[in-house]
């Protein structure tokens, strides 16, 4: 299955938070990567599921800022 990473924020203590788009179900995603201590099982969230659930850390704002990009608009004078 073809896919694309970008990711959104790495922790101090090894974890990763990543935005995933996988291009042959058009499923886009966050992907959680805990560091190896913690088990290193990565985990596939619905975005939804990864804003509601403890939403204000710094990855959570990082794909918030990325989200409000995809919105900016150009002012007309």
């Amino acid at each position: 299955m073809t896919q694309r990473a970008r990711e959104l924020y790495r922790s101090a203590n090894g974890d990763r938070w990543s935005l995933v788009h996988e291009y042959d179900s058009g499923r886009v995603f966050v992907r959680h990567e805990p560091n190896l201590s913690s088990g290193g099982r990565p985990s596939d969230i619905s975005i939804g599921d990864f804003l509601v659930r403890d939403g204000k850390g710094p990855e959570h704002t990082e794909l918030l800022r990325l989200i409000g990009t995809l919105v900016e608009t150009s002012v007309e004078k």
